[in-house]
């Protein structure tokens, strides 16, 4: 038991307990704004911004670029997706007008909350297709020049070459183009942002214990698990909810 303790928590040794706070601070707000979004919660997007305004700092001082980068994006996506879920929550409440019991219950069920979810459609996929690309490319650039960050952005010295990628560097630029996107969608209310939140939340478990950020690898276990329900609970939503298309 104190070998397997030590081969989580040991990395930590070398942290301050300023850093060790933040990361457990992050990693709260994190879960409970996965929590908040799996039932429509406009909270989602406050509570998150204090979780991903964490990371870009602490994943800044640990020159987890790609890792800063998405948490970066989160941050921008969040005003977005509040401001879209709040113009949504006011679009919903003007329009619905119960004429039958059934519609009546619906609005009762979501006075706190009423924001319509939708499932992806055609349009969507340029779109989703074009920040992948993009994403990817971004990231790749960041790691091509890391040996040049590392040294104070200075080129002397510092060896090119995509030879110096490593698996973690591929599997980043994968998973940071998974969560840009299901951000994307998150912040349209699109339901199968959750499949790709599934994907990219279980394949960062094994990523975040080999970078030695346990607590956040744990954060990824809960994430994966909250994906699972929350993507069933919002295809409840939508089979509950009138289906009017609202912008």
């Amino acid at each position: 038991m104190v070998e397997l303790l030590s081969w989580l928590f040991g990395q930590y040794a070398d942290y301050s307990t300023v850093f060790i706070a933040l990361e457990l601070i992050a990693v709260v707000f994190g879960i409970a704004s996965v929590l908040l979004a799996s039932k429509t919660n406009i909270l989602v997007f406050p509570i998150g911004l204090v979780s991903t305004a964490i990371f870009v700092y602490l994943l800044w001082k640990w020159q987890l670029f790609g890792d800063m980068f998405i948490n970066a994006y989160y941050s921008v996506m969040s005003i977005y997706g509040w401001i879209n879920w709040t113009k949504n929550k006011e679009s919903k409440q003007d329009h619905i007008n119960p004429t039958s019991q059934q519609d009546a219950s619906i609005k009762n069920t979501d006075t706190n909350h009423s924001i319509q979810v939708e499932h992806l459609t055609i349009k969507d996929v340029p779109i989703l297709a074009a920040l992948a690309a993009i994403t990817i490319a971004f990231v790749a650039l960041v790691y091509y020049f890391r040996p040049v960050i590392n040294n104070g952005f200075r080129f002397d010295g510092a060896m090119l070459g995509l030879h110096l990628f490593t698996w973690v560097d591929y599997t980043d630029m994968l998973t940071t183009a998974l969560f840009l996107m299901a951000m994307w969608l998150m912040a349209r209310r699109k339901i199968e942002h959750w499949l790709l939140w599934i994907v990219a939340d279980a394949i960062s478990i094994p990523l975040y214990f080999y970078k030695g950020l346990t607590f956040t690898a744990f954060q990824y276990v809960v994430f994966t698990l909250i994906a699972i329900w929350a993507y069933y609970e919002w295809q409840r939503r939508y089979r509950m909810q009138p289906h009017t298309a609202y912008a």
